[in-house]
């Protein structure tokens, strides 16, 4: 997912999908140790993504913040 589509989502919407994604890398993580993954660059891609929602959530807080000084 990238930056530019994120930023077009809410904050609600970005919280959400942020929690789809911690959930989908416990996911991952659990089947890396049974041994049942098959596409280990999927965890990595998966904490990027979460990385973007953080970063497109802190813009969005900081521009609330400073409109309002």
């Amino acid at each position: 997912m990238k930056a530019g589509e994120l930023r077009e989502l809410s904050a609600q919407e970005l919280i959400q999908r942020e929690k789809e994604l911690a959930m989908e890398l416990f996911n991952l993580r659990f089947q890396m140790a049974t041994g049942q993954l098959s596409n280990h660059a999927a965890i990595r891609k998966t904490k990027k993504d979460i990385a973007r929602i953080k970063t497109v959530l802190n813009e969005k807080d900081n521009r609330k913040d400073n409109a309002g000084s």
